[in-house]
């Protein structure tokens, strides 16, 4: 019976978060995590859903992590998985959850990397050669926002109070002040655009194209190359702006408002980095 069949069930779990108004992108990746998982099935020949025992979902677990995926991305596809059981159980499809008695992997999150003084400006001072990627940077330093949240802004959210953010995944709506140093930026940046895009992105390309998230991730690894950062990523300037914030007094609250946190406890783990910065300034300040 097709009642029983896994990429029915799945197409039907999908139209039920759907229903409940999840984003396009939570969408997605649900799917992805649960093809994936079906085609692990496939191999084990499990085509019914009746069949799925927890050892099937173990060794799915654990192909993720021979196959060099991270413990933490193998721990959100089993998050996914127990979703889909939970549906399929409240919908009868299922007696029992096979998933509740699936372990997760255990990671230790590593702490979150944060630009040094140094390093903060070298990043600035190479990006100045160049007014579009100075004004990318600015705004990544200034305001915390992430990358998919640049590459939405669009001309007209640059206002005199500030900048109004576009809903992007899980982040929400909402304004940022701006402060001088990124206005200028900014401001400058749009004196000098040859083209200007057709639907009002404020970054594009030469060509007059918005300026895609992979587009804005080159321009910035290329700084780090350039002035030698290692071993960051495009999200360390949204680590280093919270951990600054954190350091200059702001709350946990307010940052967590600013950079569209929707759990407090994802700012507050930079408390402890930021103790630990303010412990050697002052052991520095003894000698």
């Amino acid at each position: 019976m097709d009642n029983y069949l896994l990429p029915s069930l799945i197409e039907r779990f999908i139209k039920h978060l759907q229903s409940q108004g999840k984003s396009s992108f939570t969408l997605i990746a649900y799917k992805k995590d649960l093809e994936q998982f079906t085609g692990f099935l496939t191999s084990q020949e499990v085509n019914d859903i009746r069949e799925v025992k927890k050892d099937h979902i173990d060794g799915f677990i654990n192909k993720l992590i021979t196959d060099n995926y991270t413990k933490k991305s193998a721990s959100r596809k089993l998050n996914s998985i127990r979703t889909f059981f939970r549906f399929l159980k409240a919908d009868g499809v299922i007696e029992q959850n096979p998933s509740l008695d699936v372990s997760h992997p255990k990671y230790v999150q590593s702490p979150p990397r944060i630009f040094s003084k140094l390093e903060y400006r070298a990043l600035r001072d190479f990006a100045k050669e160049d007014t579009r990627t100075y004004a990318l940077v600015e705004i990544l330093l200034q305001t915390g926002i992430k990358i998919g949240e640049l590459a939405n802004i669009h001309l007209e959210d640059i206002k005199d109070a500030g900048l109004h953010i576009r809903s992007y995944g899980k982040n929400p709506e909402r304004e940022i002040p701006l402060n001088k140093a990124v206005k200028k930026a900014v401001d400058e940046y749009v004196k000098e655009r040859s083209t200007i895009a057709k639907d009002g992105h404020l970054f594009v390309t030469r060509t007059g194209h918005p300026l895609l998230v992979r587009n804005i991730r080159q321009i910035i690894t290329r700084c780090f190359r350039e002035v030698g950062v290692e071993n960051a990523t495009v999200n360390d300037l949204r680590n280093t702006f919270i951990a600054h914030q954190l350091m200059n007094g702001a709350s946990v609250e307010y940052i967590a408002r600013l950079v569209g946190h929707r759990r407090l406890s994802s700012t507050e783990r930079f408390l402890n980095l930021v103790k630990e910065e303010a412990e050697k300034k002052e052991k520095l300040g003894e000698l």
